[in-house]
C-alpha cells in the first residue's frame, strides 16, 4: 500500500491531463488553448508538487488528433502554454508525453505502459517502483498497475468509481487534496 510518507524528492509523478490538470469535456476533446481551463486549484497544486517530486511527467490520451480533429500543432499549442503558466506559478512540467494513436491495443495508449516506459528511457533516473500516477479514470490505473507504479484516483470527473479498488491504491476528490497530503 503507498504511504504518502515514503514520498521523497527521488520520486517521480506521473499526471493525466484531462480531468486532473483541467476541465474535461464529455464525450470531447480538448482541441485548442482557447478550450483547455485549468481546475481553479490546479496551479496551487502543481507548486506544492514541485517542491516534493524530482520529476513530474503528463501523460495523456489524445484520440482528437489520431480522428484528424485537431492538429499535433494544436496539442503542441496547448502544452506550451499550459506548461508556461503552470511555471509562471512555481509548478514544474518536465515533459508531456501524448497518444494520438486510434488503436485500444496500442502500446503507448493507456491503461498500456508505453508511455511510462518513454519517461523511463528519457529520464535514465525514473525508478518506476518510486512512481506514481494521479489520474480520474481507471484507464489511468491501469496504467500504473501495468506501469508497475502507485496509482491515485481523483474524484473530479468519475466520483462514483468505487473504492477501495485493486487498482487504485489512494483516492483524493483533486489533485489540490493529494497535494496538501503529500504536504504533510
Amino acid at each position: 500500500m503507498l504511504d504518502l510518507k515514503n514520498i521523497d524528492h527521488s520520486w517521480t509523478l506521473f499526471l493525466d491531463r484531462d480531468g486532473v490538470i483541467n476541465h474535461d469535456k464529455d464525450n470531447d476533446y480538448i482541441r485548442n488553448w482557447e478550450e483547455f481551463c485549468f481546475y481553479d486549484t490546479t496551479l496551487e497544486a502543481l507548486a506544492i508538487l514541485a517542491k516534493h517530486f524530482h520529476r513530474i511527467v503528463v501523460t495523456t490520451n489524445q484520440k482528437g488528433v489520431g480522428k484528424g480533429l485537431m492538429t499535433v500543432d494544436d496539442l503542441t499549442d496547448i502544452h506550451t502554454n499550459m506548461i508556461s503558466q503552470i511555471e509562471a506559478s512555481g509548478g514544474r512540467i518536465d515533459k508531456v508525453y501524448y497518444c494520438s494513436d486510434l488503436s485500444n491495443d496500442s502500446v503507448n495508449r493507456k491503461p498500456n505502459p508505453g508511455m511510462a516506459f518513454q519517461a523511463k528511457e528519457d529520464y535514465a533516473d525514473i525508478d518506476l517502483s518510486k512512481s506514481l500516477i494521479v489520474g480520474n479514470r481507471i484507464s489511468d490505473m491501469g496504467f500504473g498497475r501495468n506501469a508497475g507504479i502507485n496509482t491515485v484516483f481523483v474524484a473530479t470527473t468519475h466520483p462514483d468509481t468505487p473504492f477501495p479498488d485493486p487498482l487504485i491504491d489512494l483516492r483524493f476528490p483533486d489533485l489540490l487534496a493529494f497535494a496538501n497530503a503529500i504536504q504533510g
